[in-house]
């Protein structure tokens, strides 16, 4: 979604030509597309362009003897227009897939029923690495039972393995429901791939990997990385963590180099550009992993890396927050993932290692469809002033809790003007915390 055009993609093994007929209310209009090939791992995608902004659009995808219907609302124009869009990340990892007796993917019925204006899904929308057992035992003796596909059974290796990823979350009805009714803005992290992955050591899986990701999903453009505008009022900049890493290590170089590349010189410039340019009231960080979590069992795989600092990535960091201070960039708020559950944090130069940056908000949710983890787990690294406001898990929680207890999270943005509040909401929808920016 951009303002004026949508990319619908849609999988077909049957044959025929993609046609798309939508209409806003007022006139319709019908378009086509090529025809799915085994080239493209079955999946085929139209533009619609010259689209009226701020209205509800109905559409109908075609193949033959087979249809889908959806619907989505197109960005405003106006300032002051309400927006609401939703985010979480990590679906069917831990070893929970879609168990049909249990109700499948319950996370993504409550989303199809919300309704947002768009989704952002902040990484590991697949587990290529982690196979699904056909059954796990549960804490009451009871059993989880997986449906399953070959491609499932073993960890991704083949082009075909990493396509096998997506078509399996296809099958559960709530997530086709959602994706015909909800935009979706993704991102992709280390489990698209393999576990805490970087291109130095890894790009034998990568470049199936990210083959895969950019047939089933309408991501467009030369780079992952990208800047959404949703209306005068928001600019969404989505990152990408994983392609221009340096090998993952320590991550404690005492200064910046070559070993310390997190986001790369490219990214980190057009990051920078986009945000001191941009005239969006609110302007949100899509990054994929917390800013300050750190666990040196789980690896040292994302910004933090414990006490002292800047140390590692966090020099590319501090050389950001630093840069927003200076050019008194405004309403800069981060949301995130991949720690398996929901939290709000804030950071001030007050209580930091690090004090060249002005105060701001990082808002966590997950998982969408998988084990639950403890807080605990992942200590806040001192550097920037981490500030744990809300915690959605008890210390004592097991690890790895499944879906069926309830403990799956989502984050919810509403914008109206100046006005920003922030949540983050239980499996069901339940509000659990809100914060007014």
């Amino acid at each position: 979604m951009s303002p004026g055009r949508a990319t619908l993609v849609s999988q077909n093994r049957g044959g025929g030509v993609m046609r798309v007929t939508w209409s806003d209310g007022k006139t319709s209009h019908q378009v086509s597309g090529p025809a799915p090939q085994a080239e493209t791992g079955w999946t085929s995608r139209v533009e619609l362009l010259q689209l009226p902004p701020g209205r509800s659009i109905d559409y109908e995808v075609r193949f033959p003897g087979r249809s889908v219907k959806g619907r989505f609302r197109t960005p405003p124009a106006r300032s002051g227009a309400p927006i609401r869009f939703a985010w979480s990340g990590d679906v069917c990892g831990q070893g929970w897939g879609i168990d049909e007796s249990r109700g499948g993917m319950q996370s993504f019925a409550t989303l199809a029923r919300l309704q947002p204006d768009f989704f952002l899904h902040s990484g590991d929308s697949v587990y290529a690495d982690d196979p699904l057992p056909a059954q796990k035992k549960m804490a009451d003796g009871s059993l989880w039972r997986n449906r399953l596909i070959p491609e499932k059974t073993r960890p991704a290796v083949s082009l075909d393995d990493y396509r096998g990823q997506y078509r399996y979350n296809l099958l559960d009805p709530h997530y086709r429901e959602f994706l015909a009714k909800v935009p979706v803005v993704v991102q992709w992290d280390d489990h698209e791939v393999l576990n805490n992955w970087d291109e130095a050591h890894h790009s034998a899986w990568s470049s199936h990997a990210r083959q895969a990701f950019l047939e089933y999903w309408p991501v467009t453009g030369r780079t992952i990385y990208r800047k959404i505008s949703y209306g005068p009022d928001l600019e969404l900049f989505v990152l990408d963590l994983r392609t221009y890493r340096a090998a993952n290590g320590p991550n404690r170089q005492p200064q910046p180099g070559p070993e310390t590349v997190m986001l790369g010189k490219q990214q980190l410039d057009w990051l920078k550009k986009g945000l001191s340019q941009s005239r969006a009231r609110w302007k949100f960080i899509a990054g994929e992993m917390p800013i300050a979590t750190y666990n040196e069992s789980f690896g040292l795989d994302n910004w933090g890396n414990g006490p002292g600092g800047p140390l590692g990535r966090e020099w590319e960091l501090a050389d950001l927050l630093s840069f927003l201070k200076q050019r008194k960039v405004e309403n800069v708020v981060w949301l995130c993932a991949d720690v398996h559950y929901a939290a709000a944090l804030h950071y001030d130069p007050s209580r930091a290692v690090f004090r060249d940056f002005s105060p701001f908000w990082e808002f966590i949710a997950g998982p969408l469809h998988a084990g639950t983890f403890p807080s605990q787990e992942h200590p806040l690294d001192p550097t920037f002033g981490a500030k744990m406001v809300f915690d959605s898990v008890t210390p004592k929680l097991k690890l790895n809790r499944p879906p069926s207890e309830g403990l799956q999270f989502f984050g919810q943005v509403h914008i109206e003007g100046k006005k920003c509040r922030v949540s983050l909401h239980r499996q069901d929808g339940t509000s659990l915390f809100s914060q007014t920016l």
